[in-house]
């Protein structure tokens, strides 16, 4: 028993599935064979993005998907190739393996399974609440970038061109050379596609366009020969299981390999939590992330030894499964299934698919990651995620994913910084038919007490920011047009003092003295005792002049010395 409940413990999805109900199989067997329509095409796509053969791109779907069915805590999620991480791992590899395939798929492989072992590590560490850190803006700054150098990635194949060029705005400004030089039989077809792509949703949602897309192009090249015609077709497919080894780990290339690891174990868990949350909150249920990324982990480690490359959450499969009512884990089984079924029997008809109509499908999936209205969201309510989102996004096209998401994180870091160690300093006033105190920015006609000076500090006091905070509080005062007789601090924002906040409170006490006012103090009157007794401050005024509430702080300076009751307490609670 002891040992099942580790197991359990290791393998969250176990019990799920021994405890499968039968009452749910006919609804994960269709959303299963749905994911699986789905996923096959779109993997094809992603390996040739990443530079693979489509059975690499099939491998990375299949092993994955049954160990994250096991290590899982997301009852939805579908794991497997992104668009994002295709991206990463093409900038990564590329320059190392110097245009040897045989090289490229290694090193692949290696940075997919050190992106898995840092993955476990971190779960193991707990530090699944690195996906709150990564900020939203930076998410949607990287998805932006990646989409729009993925889109112009696909101009060459769409137009039958060959670009020279690699680099995004290289490739901007060689793209006029390439529709001058466009293939007529490969536009026509590539414009087939659109069409198919756009139109079959509208037919209906539960058909999925790029399966729709990947059959009638493959049937048009196998009908009229497109191959003689000069349109490239994907050619044959190699069949059969992957075979399962352990890759060789470069040793010389481990350096760069484990730094792109990190940055790519951050991105594509990060990435896989924005889609497993959503979804476990919509339909009622929790997920742990310190589990989840040791699945992202498993499921990775998983793809390297099955030949296949980084795999993470993908939110079109995921919700394609939510759609056709799957239930439970057994959906990525099923479609994982299925998938390898076509490897045993049916890789001969991939053959005739057509590399234009995976540019197609690559355009579209790539436009559905792209969200530039939320930029304009970003400008009205906060400039400062605006601006990491478009130094992220542009840190993409310019440098490449790891180096833009690193330059994004030092620069999310510094700001965050900034504001806990400049935090603001708050004037508080009564507003004549509203219970508390408010901040006086929002209601700056409402009239201070007379002599009575009320701030709140919103943060802690501590070493980095107690310089700041006396020299708010000296500025607020100086601001006042009425003589100021007592100061009132807020405590409750305060969240901890450190010694350097009792010693900056005692010169401040001085300070304001020397000028005839009088410091007092205000909520906290528990934590501060023991703050002074923690830090041995041995001046027990501060302690006389500490009150339980802001309220009974006024009411003593209106001459009201009385203890305030518990409904006031309360009330004065939900005031503020």
């Amino acid at each position: 028993m002891p040992v099942f409940s580790q197991i359990g413990r290791l393998l969250p999805g176990l019990q799920p599935l021994l405890d499968y109900r039968p009452a749910d199989w006919p609804h994960d067997l269709r959303a299963g064979l749905s994911v699986a329509a789905v996923a096959i095409p779109v993997a094809i796509a992603y390996a040739e993005l990443a530079g693979f053969s489509p059975s690499t791109g099939l491998y990375a779907s299949i092993l994955p998907m049954i160990v994250y069915a096991f290590a899982g805590t997301s009852r939805q999620l579908v794991i497997g190739p992104d668009a994002a991480t295709c991206a990463m791992i093409a900038t990564v590899v590329t320059p190392l393996a110097s245009g040897n395939s045989g090289l490229y798929l290694s090193l692949t492989i290696a940075l997919t399974l050190l992106t898995g072992v840092f993955c476990v590590a971190a779960s193991f560490l707990r530090l699944g609440g690195l996906a709150d850190f990564l900020a939203r803006p930076i998410l949607v700054g990287l998805l932006n970038g990646v989409s729009i150098s993925i889109m112009i990635g696909q101009a060459g194949k769409v137009l039958g061109s060959k670009p020279e060029a690699t680099r995004f705005f290289r490739q901007l400004v060689e793209l006029p050379q390439l529709i001058i030089g466009a293939h007529v039989p490969t536009v026509l077809l590539s414009a087939g596609c659109v069409v198919v792509m756009l139109v079959v949703p509208r037919l209906s949602k539960r058909v999925p366009a790029s399966l729709v897309t990947m059959i009638l192009a493959g049937l048009a090249a196998w009908l009229l020969r497109l191959d003689e015609m000069g349109v490239a077709l994907i050619g044959p497919v190699a069949g059969g299981l992957p075979d399962l080894e352990w890759p060789d780990l470069p040793l010389h290339e481990i350096g760069d390999l484990a730094g792109a690891a990190a940055g790519l174990a951050l991105v594509l868990f990060t990435s896989g939590m924005l889609t497993a949350r959503s979804f476990a909150e919509r339909n009622g249920y929790d997920i742990d992330v310190d589990r989840e990324f040791a699945a992202f982990g498993l499921a990775n480690i998983a793809s390297a030894l099955s030949q296949g490359f980084a795999v993470t959450g993908a939110d079109s499969r995921t919700a394609v499964s939510d759609a056709n009512g799957g239930r439970t884990q057994m959906v990525g089984i099923v479609a994982a299934v299925t998938i390898s079924l076509l490897l045993l029997v049916g890789t001969g008809s991939l053959a005739w698919l057509p590399i234009p109509a995976l540019g197609v499908v690559l355009l579209f999936a790539s436009w559905s990651l792209l969200d530039m209205q939320v930029f304009r969201r970003y400008h009205q309510v906060e400039r400062a995620a605006l601006i990491l989102g478009a130094i992220t996004m542009f840190g993409v096209l310019a440098f490449g994913a790891i180096k833009a998401i690193v330059l994004a994180v030092v620069l999310a870091l510094l700001m965050f910084i900034r504001r806990v160690a400049r935090p603001s300093c708050e004037e508080l006033v009564n507003v004549p038919g509203r219970a508390g105190l408010y901040a006086r920015h929002l209601f700056p006609d409402a009239a201070p007490i007379d002599g009575l000076l009320l701030l709140r500090f919103c943060g802690p006091l501590v070493f980095f920011n107690a310089s700041h905070f006396r020299s708010e509080v000296h500025h607020a005062i100086a601001r006042q047009k009425a003589p100021v007789e007592r100061v009132v601090l807020d405590l409750v924002p305060m969240t901890s003092i450190d010694i350097t906040g009792i010693d900056t409170l005692e010169r401040l006490d001085a300070e304001l003295a020397a000028r005839g006012i009088t410091m007092t103090l205000a909520g906290r009157q528990i934590e501060f005792e023991r703050w002074l007794e923690t830090t041995g401050h041995p001046d027990e005024s501060l302690r006389q002049r500490a009150y339980p509430t802001m309220r009974q702080a006024i009411r003593q300076w209106r001459g009201r010395d009385e203890v305030a009751t518990a409904e006031e307490v309360e009330d004065e609670r939900r005031g503020e």
